[in-house]
């Protein structure tokens, strides 16, 4: 199979290009000079549009009626087949705050899910968070850092635990931290109270945590006397020593807070949706983890009035950064593909080369979802 169009990528943008695919892979990329000079005879390919990598959200709970905290497999592959046909084409699937025994089940049936390629892997969003700053979590089941705990998650993840979210004030971070690390998972702080020194020093090179948890929500705002864990992540992204992620959806942050994000380090912004089950439904009542959620014009909110989620999906988000924020289409892209790749340890997804999963979309010149392209068959 081979595609003709723009190819736009976090590496390269080629404006009249061809992608071939072979199986599940990607094989070649080149120019369209390029390859017509080795395929002399072939007919002419026809422009599809701009191909993108296919979407990497590495934070979401669930979509289209389901949800990833969950033991049923088949409702977990339901929000991930609602992600991909969108475009998000790998998704990591997030569990939220509860029991500890109810938290190792949902890991342990979403790891058969993950090992046979439906989501990319799993991200824990908890327990280890402040009670001040839980949002959306049920403060009943929110812990300090526990290495027991998070053995027992190990275990149950059988490699598949890519991610998960801590307060870094939290006593006993440093050595479940380093733990999470020793296992190759992605140490992200959130839901935290933490001041800007607490967040700098987790943040540190070559320190424990190398991602913040949706940036600007579940902590203290950016103020210029108390610049706080926003300040922090900030400068630790800007350094090179950690990446943000963002949710994109217009309603958990401002576009100006969006555009400040990019500008201070643009190849450190990840795009996520933070949906949830509401994700592609209509508005009404839904659940998120052991909490009611009502959803209101497409905003979802617990009792409490804490936004519970999001209800978009990852190209939304996408083109709410460049029509909104203001950022480079090329910026964008990486935000919401090898940026998240990255932060999750995912190789093979989030870039278009030979060799990498065949997974694309096509988009037209308004970035309206044309095609996708799942492990090398068109959805």
């Amino acid at each position: 199979m081979h595609i003709r169009g723009r190819v736009l990528s976090a590496t390269q943008d080629v404006a009249d290009g061809v992608i071939s695919v072979a199986g599940e892979r990607i094989t070649a990329v080149h120019s369209l000079a390029e390859w017509v000079a080795t395929h002399p005879s072939s007919a002419e390919l026809p422009f599809e549009g701009t191909v993108l990598p296919g979407l990497v959200d590495i934070h979401v709970h669930g979509g289209a009626g389901h949800r990833f905290d969950t033991v049923d497999q088949g409702e977990a592959a339901g929000a991930a087949e609602y992600h991909r046909a969108r475009g998000s084409t790998t998704v990591l699937a997030g569990i939220v705050s509860a029991a500890p025994d109810a938290m190792v089940a949902q890991v342990a049936a979403l790891r058969e899910l993950a090992e046979s390629g439906v989501i990319g892997g799993i991200y824990a969003e908890g327990p280890f968070l402040a009670a001040k700053r839980c949002g959306a979590h049920d403060p009943r089941y929110l812990i300090d850092p526990n290495a027991g705990l998070v053995r027992r998650l190990l275990a149950a993840a059988g490699g598949q635990l890519r991610i998960m979210t801590l307060a870094p004030e939290l006593p006993g971070f440093d050595s479940v931290a380093g733990l999470l690390a020793d296992h190759g998972v992605t140490v992200s702080l959130g839901h935290s109270d933490a001041d800007f020194a607490c967040f700098r020093e987790a943040l540190r090179p070559h320190g424990p945590a190398r991602s913040v948890t949706h940036l600007g929500n579940g902590m203290p705002p950016l103020h210029h006397r108390s610049a706080g864990p926003v300040a922090a992540a900030l400068t630790a992204a800007a350094g090179g020593n950690a990446s943000v992620e963002l949710i994109g959806d217009g309603v958990h942050v401002d576009s100006g807070f969006g555009a400040l994000a990019f500008a201070v380090a643009p190849g450190r912004v990840a795009l996520i949706t933070d949906a949830m089950a509401a994700a592609g439904m209509p508005d009404g009542a839904y659940r998120l983890g052991s909490q009611d959620v009502r959803v209101s014009d497409g905003v979802a909110r617990i009792a409490n009035g804490s936004i519970a989620g999001g209800t978009a999906h990852l190209l939304r988000c996408l083109v709410w950064a460049v029509r909104e924020c203001g950022v480079s289409l090329a910026d964008a892209v990486r935000a919401a593909t090898a940026t998240p790749a990255g932060i999750a340890g995912l190789a093979d997804v989030g870039e278009v080369r030979a060799g990498g999963y065949a997974d694309l979309l096509v988009v037209d010149d308004e970035l309206a979802l044309r095609r996708v392209l799942y492990r090398g068959r068109w959805l």
